[in-house]
């Protein structure tokens, strides 16, 4: 009787918290905004130096367990292979995981380092263009991937091996027991639903604004809200990829997303500056990996203005992260069977950390390129800075339509996997494919049954 009630709880919570959300929103946005504001400072302030040294220490883990004899248990039995060929696995990891955002900070968040607020010295200087690609690399590199692969590799422990379900309560049973099965599970279960919904919520906004942006710089269409709500209710088309499951719709948008990326990025790397691209590419790479630790503890205990900036900033990723942490590991687990932990943890730790720095040394190139020559790109809002600094390079008509049309795929992925994933924490864990999807005759039958 217990399991009978189980899901419902969890799936009403989960509703009636996200409803009361977005109810407050609409209905007293400035207060809500300045309710949640203060919340926002008060654990950026007090509580910095714990996500700090929390995702250090998520980091140090996955290392150790890549190169420790833990690193041969194989995420399946014995003898299983991989669901999906590698290029495949790393495209729907890499959608899922930042698709919108490097299209949306790619050239926006290095412009800001150099020319809007430095992380130490003088914008504009050659000093704050050298610590605009280090950090860039810090927020969107290792850091961010641990956190996800931690979380993913949980999950897929769990799912795989003790052929439990999928749910972040599960993971916890070493600790509690069977007191997961409980309130603390539903607690813990609850709190990661709602987490998937405001972190995709979150991103599918930032998509939203971009395709707007781009819309509007392109194509002189206004840039408003309620065009952006006209955009995310034209993106239900995504319903269509998600009723096929993970094998066709999300596989073949993923594979899709990364060949426009790539393409668009071989673009921008041959009509840019190239050898000036990879000098930076290199010599910031270098940069980052030598200042790692330091960047990973600082705290900017001695220096306010840092201290500021690392809140705004390095703090704001890491929380960032964590909350996309439930979603982006169940999905990253349900694609990664048949994989060992020290292939899992190498490839989602380095992988996307190589296609974020030659992303950002790219784009982030192009644009403090052409802000050095004396075009402001800092007047333009964010999502209108990748369009803006196209405008200067040639075809860039052309690089800005890719780019929209990139975004919505990006957009369109995102909203797939956050559904499959919301279906899979709402079924109690359980692993959607179409052949378990009810028929008009046929009710579905839950995992309790």
């Amino acid at each position: 009787m217990f399991k009978k009630i189980s899901k419902p709880t969890v799936y009403g919570l989960a509703i009636g918290l996200s409803f009361l959300l977005v109810m407050l929103g609409i209905i007293v946005p400035q207060g809500f905004q300045e309710f949640t504001e203060i919340i926002k400072n008060s654990i950026t302030t007090n509580f910095g130096w714990f996500y700090l040294l929390m995702v250090t220490t998520i980091l140090s883990l996955c290392l150790f367990f890549i190169i420790s004899p833990i690193g041969q248990i194989k995420l399946g039995d014995p003898g299983s292979e991989p669901e999906h060929s590698t290029i495949s696995w790393i495209a729907m990891m890499f959608s899922a995981g930042m698709g919108i955002g490097l299209v949306f900070y790619g050239a926006a968040e290095p412009l800001s380092h150099y020319a809007i607020s430095a992380p130490y010295g003088d914008q504009g200087t050659q000093t704050a263009l050298s610590n605009a690609f280090r950090y860039t690399f810090f927020h969107w590199g290792l850091h961010a991937w641990a956190v996800y692969a931690i979380v993913a590799l949980a999950l897929a422990y769990f799912g795989f091996r003790k052929k439990e379900k999928y749910l972040l309560s599960v993971t916890l049973k070493p600790l509690f027991g069977s007191k997961t099965d409980g309130i603390i599970g539903k607690i813990v279960d609850t709190i990661t639903v709602i987490a998937t919904v405001i972190g995709v919520a979150t991103t599918l906004g930032f998509g939203a604004a971009q395709i707007n942006g781009g819309l509007s710089y392109v194509f002189g269409i206004p840039n408003n809200a309620l065009i952006q709500i006209v955009i995310i209710i034209a993106t239900v088309l995504f319903l269509l990829s998600a009723l096929s499951g993970l094998g066709k719709g999300v596989k073949i948008l993923s594979n899709t997303n990364l060949i426009l990326a790539v393409g668009l990025l071989f673009m921008a790397i041959i009509l840019g500056p190239t050898v000036k691209i990879f000098d930076t590419m290199t010599n910031s790479l270098g940069n980052y990996l030598q200042n790692l630790p330091q960047m990973s503890l600082s705290t900017s205990a001695f220096n306010d203005m840092k201290r500021l900036w690392t809140n705004n900033w390095t703090i704001f990723y890491w929380a960032w992260w964590i909350a996309w942490s439930p979603f982006v590991g169940v999905f990253i687990a349900r694609i990664s069977k048949g994989r060992s932990i020290r292939e899992f943890l190498t490839v989602v730790l380095v992988v996307p950390t190589l296609l974020s720095v030659i992303w950002f040394s790219a784009f982030g190139t192009l644009s403090t390129s052409v802000q050095g020559t004396g075009a402001d790109l800092t007047k333009f809002a964010t999502e209108e800075i990748l369009f803006a600094t196209f405008n200067h390079i040639p075809i860039g008509m052309i690089l800005s339509i890719v780019a929209i049309i990139l975004v919505l795929t990006f957009f369109v992925t995102s909203a797939d996997s956050a559904t499959y994933v919301l279906a899979m924490l709402n079924e109690m864990g359980l692993q959607l494919t179409p052949e378990r999807y009810p028929t008009k005759d046929e009710p579905f039958k839950s995992y309790e049954d």
